[in-house]
This record gives C-alpha cells, structure tokens and sequence, in this order.
C-alpha cells in the first residue's frame, strides 16, 4: 500500500512556506442578548478554516427540526448526570430547568490536532474552562454599540410575550457586567467591521509561540544548516 504525500506547502515569490504543526484554541464568544453573537458564530463558521462549533450536550427535549450529533447530543437527566460526575465535561450549566455542557474528550482531541474549536457559551462556562484548559482558551466578549439597539435587536428577535422580553433585558443587564473576565471585546456597532476584528483576534492567537508546536523543530532545522 502506498504512503499518502503530504500536502506540499504553498509557494509565495518563488519561497516554499512550510506548514507548521499548531495546537488548537479553545475560542470561545459571550455576550448580552441583542448582542449579534449568533451571527457572528454564524458567520465564523462558515468564513473561517479549521474552526467547527462546539456540539454541546443536553436534557432538554429535541425540536423536530433539530438533528442529533448535529444541533445538540441529547441526553436524558441521569446519563447528563452520569457524565458531570465522572469529570466527561469541560463545562455545564442549568438553564431554564435544563442541563448544557461540553462534552471533553472531542473538544481535547481536536485542539490536539490543530483543530480550533468555537464556544457559543455564556460567563459561566468560560469560567469552567479557564480553570480547566487556561491556557488553551481565548475568549471575546462582544458588546451591543447601544441599550437601545440592544433592546430593538431583542423584541425583533423575541416571538414572544412582554414578559419573556423583559426577562431577556434583565439577563442582559446582568451579563453586560462580565465584560472585564475576556481577553477581548468587540463592540458589534458595524456587523461586517466586528467580524473583521474578531477574525484578526484568531489569526493572531493562531500565531503564538506556545501554540505552533512545529516551530522548535523548525528553528533547529534551521540552525543545522548554519
């Protein structure tokens, strides 16, 4: 049987450009609803390379137009249970009466791999995994540019009763107090100019020393050759 080739690295003015072993990041937005975090973690996913959305774990029933191992992986009260107390998960949350967490193991083997893995994850899970994987995390926290367009972004978006939108703008305002627990902070005033920043905030976490795990090996290969 023979060996797949490697990939020949890119030539850019007649110079090969090696491609180095990395290790992934852990890249996680938060935000206050009205924010434009959907879209944005939208967006990255579709714009980026070598990014994938976190898959989380749930107790809360499927909608018909959800997939399994697609949208969630869901799971009854006590396998979710099962899995918090054996240490399975990363991070987890009850909202509303229903369980959410990340599953480890996936997450572990894909930054392993190069892969960076994206989190739709709100203050309290990127807690959990800073205490976790510190150093394998980066997080943003993207603010409304106003409290008016936060609130017009949330009725327009809210199908739903005046008290169920007032409840949103109360979690917002509480959520809007945790900016100071992120690495960055985008104001989402312009969508286009706010995904342009968050792009350059990966690029460049994707550059840093301590992830490019090929470098040493590279640099040495460099000296011998002195």
């Amino acid at each position: 049987m023979s060996k797949k080739k490697k990939p020949a690295a890119k030539k850019k003015n007649g110079v090969r450009r090696e491609k180095l072993a990395r290790r992934g990041l852990m890249f996680v937005l938060s935000s206050p609803s009205g924010a434009g975090k959907t879209t944005l973690t939208r967006l990255l996913v579709q714009k980026e390379e070598n990014i994938e959305l976190s898959i989380s774990v749930t107790t809360r029933p499927r909608r018909p137009s959800e997939v399994e191992g697609v949208h969630y992986h869901f799971k009854s009260r006590e396998e979710f249970e099962r899995m918090r107390d054996q240490g399975e998960l990363l991070e987890w949350a009850e909202v509303h009466g229903n369980y959410y967490g990340t599953p480890a193991k996936p997450v572990e083997k894909a930054i392993a791999k190069g892969k960076d893995i994206l989190f739709d994850i709100d203050y309290q899970g990127t807690r959990q995994l800073y205490k976790k994987a510190s150093s394998d995390v980066v997080s943003i926290f993207i603010l409304p540019p106003s409290i008016a367009e936060m609130k017009k972004r949330i009725r327009r978006r809210a199908a739903e009763d005046e008290m169920t939108i007032k409840k949103r703008l109360e979690t917002a305002k509480h959520e809007l107090k945790r900016w100071g627990e992120y690495d960055y902070v985008v104001i989402n005033d312009d969508l286009d100019a706010a995904f342009a920043d968050i792009h350059s905030i990966l690029q460049a976490e994707r550059m840093k020393r301590v992830r490019r795990t090929g470098v040493e090996a590279f640099a040495k290969k460099l000296q011998a050759k002195l």
